[in-house]
């Protein structure tokens, strides 16, 4: 596909074929001042995409000072404005989608349906931006409902924070980046936003959306690179906020390193799917191959584990068996591929090491296993024993993993055993367990009857323990990047005040 000519400042088609991509900073599109390059190759084929400008630290620093000048521009644009702001942005994306499908199919190796999906979701993020701006409020506390404070009111206001840094993985690279860009600079602040190194192009290319849609200069900027950069972007004391989706152990180096300022971060999950003996053993099949391969496995919110109740298990394995052969994986310019490739041939190599590591202690593959190159067969294994690696660790890879268990309790045993708690989902028609396993799980959201999914965000999502801190969602992003301010009034010497009963 032909570059479109409005991102023909963003990307560039060199004479070898190779795209080269540019950084935008403080309104304008920079190659890189150090002339250093990341490489962008395709999961698809593995062929060379795209070398884009590599930030350098001082360029990052350029970039915050960019932010931190402009957040003062974007506070002034009233809020019905931005609304506009936004909406001008999602018919230009509706314009251009089929060029962004491209990108997330080559860049990430999503099939079609997927990309088209992801597009989707972004275009109802930002026409969602109305509702959004609600949650931006304020509140109004009479002083009289105590002594202390009798004569005065006081207002709580809802302001943005400044520079959010936004710093976003490679499994969702348009709408992830949506998600945290949106609310930032719906509520007032300026953003320095940092794709994932392996996919930085659909990122890019959303910012040239939002400068097109008339945000003002520096509001937006992005800066590409991988750990050097991302350590002087979230270690800036002008930075306020870091919203961060990624692995733990990222989100953990991040806090280490950020210092006094608001975190955000979602990070890694091992969702578990507890299947009793009264579910339906149709739907929970069904629902369970889609959460475990829906992306390729790379979903934080994907079915890492589903523990099924012995006396269920045989027949729920024989559905689930009937149902994974209706998941055909490979190319995924293919219109019937609904698992491509993983987003590089390493990750590939991982979830294969966790598929042998669990036949080796007496697990069986009953559907797929194979590895090519980056591209992982969607795989079915049953009898999984507990001390397997990938019971406990995140499988990000297309595969259902079956663990046979005696009971509620041994369930919510081998739930608890991961340091992750994002989502997990029950499938029962029992309401008393219902109660009873969603209240077990030590997770930040559960699903009854279904895989759990964040879409849109319409239903706030995010971790506990291990899996991150603060929500994600339309409302709930809004109050991650914004901060209350008090203001007292004394309404006595204008004798507006309350008035104190007579001694008697």
């Amino acid at each position: 596909m032909n570059i479109p000519e409005l991102f023909q400042e963003v990307i560039q088609k060199e004479s070898d074929g190779v795209w080269r991509a540019k950084n935008f900073i403080g309104g304008r599109w920079l190659s890189s001042a150090s002339g250093g390059e990341l490489l962008v190759t395709s999961p698809v084929d593995g062929h060379l995409l795209a070398r884009a400008a590599k930030t350098s630290e001082k360029e990052v620093s350029l970039a915050i000072a960019a932010a931190d000048e402009a957040r003062y521009l974007i506070r002034e644009i009233a809020a019905i404005e931005r609304i506009a702001l936004f909406e001008r942005a999602q018919s230009l994306l509706e314009e251009h989608q089929d060029f962004f499908e491209y990108l997330l199919l080559w860049e990430a190796g999503k099939p079609k349906r997927e990309a088209a999906g992801e597009v989707e979701a972004t275009k109802e993020r930002l026409r969602m931006t109305m509702q959004e701006a609600k949650n931006i409020a304020g509140e109004y506390i009479p002083g009289d409902w105590s002594h202390d404070t009798m004569g005065k009111i006081g207002i709580v206001v809802q302001e943005p924070v400044g520079v959010v840094a936004a710093i976003t993985s490679f499994n969702y690279p348009l709408y992830i980046p949506a998600a945290k860009i949106v609310p930032a600079l719906l509520a007032g602040n300026s953003v320095v936003a940092k794709p994932a190194s392996a996919a930085p192009l659909t990122l890019l290319c959303f910012a040239r959306l939002l400068e097109k849609a008339g945000f003002p200069s520096g509001t937006l900027n992005v800066v590409i690179g991988s750990t050097q950069v991302g350590d002087a972007l979230v270690s800036d004391s002008r930075v306020r906020v870091v919203s961060f989706t990624g692995s733990t152990e990222v989100g953990q180096h991040i806090a280490k390193i950020a210092g006094i300022k608001k975190l955000h971060l979602e990070l890694g999950g091992k969702g578990v799917a507890i299947v009793a003996e009264d579910g339906d053993l149709e739907l929970a099949a069904k629902k369970c191959v889609e959460g475990s391969l829906k992306n390729s496995g790379q979903r934080c919110d994907a079915i890492s584990s589903v523990l099924v109740m012995e006396k269920v298990a045989e027949e729920l394995v024989r559905r689930i068996k009937t149902e994974i052969a209706h998941w055909r994986g490979g190319d995924p310019q293919e219109p019937d591929t609904k698992v491509g490739p993983l987003i590089n041939e390493n990750a590939a190599i991982r979830v294969k090491e966790l598929i042998e590591d669990a036949v080796r202690k007496g697990a069986k593959i009953l559907w797929g296993g194979n590895r090519r190159g980056a591209y992982m067969e969607p795989t079915l294994l049953d009898k999984i024993p507990a001390d397997a690696r990938i019971v406990e660790e995140e499988t990000f890879g297309p595969v259902v993993s079956v663990v046979r268990v005696k009971d509620e309790e041994e369930a919510l045993r081998i739930a608890a055993r991961p340091r992750y708690g994002l989502d997990s989902c029950i499938f029962t028609n029992h309401y008393y367990r219902m109660w009873k396993l969603a209240k077990g799980l030590e997770v930040g959201g559960v699903t009854i009857n279904d895989l759990p999914r964040h879409g849109v965000g319409y239903f706030p999502f995010g971790g506990v323990r291990n899996s991150g801190i603060g929500r994600e969602g339309v409302g709930y992003s809004i109050q991650e990047m914004t901060q209350y301010k008090t203001i007292v009034f004394n309404l006595e010497p204008a004798g507006l005040g309350k008035k104190h009963l007579p001694a008697e």
